[in-house]
């Protein structure tokens, strides 16, 4: 499967992006998970959020939640990142990611195989 991720941008604090990611090639099973993960420099690679397709859920961290959240489009294989009061510590290569059949362990990285190419989201403070 083939991920293509979008949306990211220079924004000041406080403000608001919504990121995309389009899913296309090889289909999933119905019960597939999409969602993201970002990396700050010198950081690891940590989980933001995921959505289980199957049960039509979404799984936030803690340390965006009531921040950000995350849907889909079914028709269009996409799922969507909207992240609102943002802070500087929110700035980070996001990364969108797949994998066919959902995970207990969602927020593990080592989960998924499937990458998209990172869209860098930066916040002045």
């Amino acid at each position: 499967v083939q991920l293509q991720a979008s949306g990211g941008g220079l924004v000041q604090a406080g403000g608001s992006l919504r990121l995309s990611c389009a899913a296309s090639g090889r289909t999933f099973s119905n019960n597939y998970a999409m969602g993201w993960f970002r990396q700050a420099p010198g950081k690891e690679r940590e989980f933001v959020a995921a959505f289980r397709w199957s049960l039509n859920r979404a799984y936030i961290a803690d340390s965006v939640k009531g921040r950000f959240t995350i849907s889909r489009d079914n028709a269009k294989n996409t799922v969507y990142l909207q992240m609102n009061s943002l802070k500087a510590e929110d700035t980070a290569v996001y990364y969108c990611t797949a994998r066919p059949r959902w995970a207990v362990d969602y927020n593990n990285v080592r989960q998924y195989d499937n990458w998209g190419q990172g869209t860098l989201v930066t916040v002045s403070s």
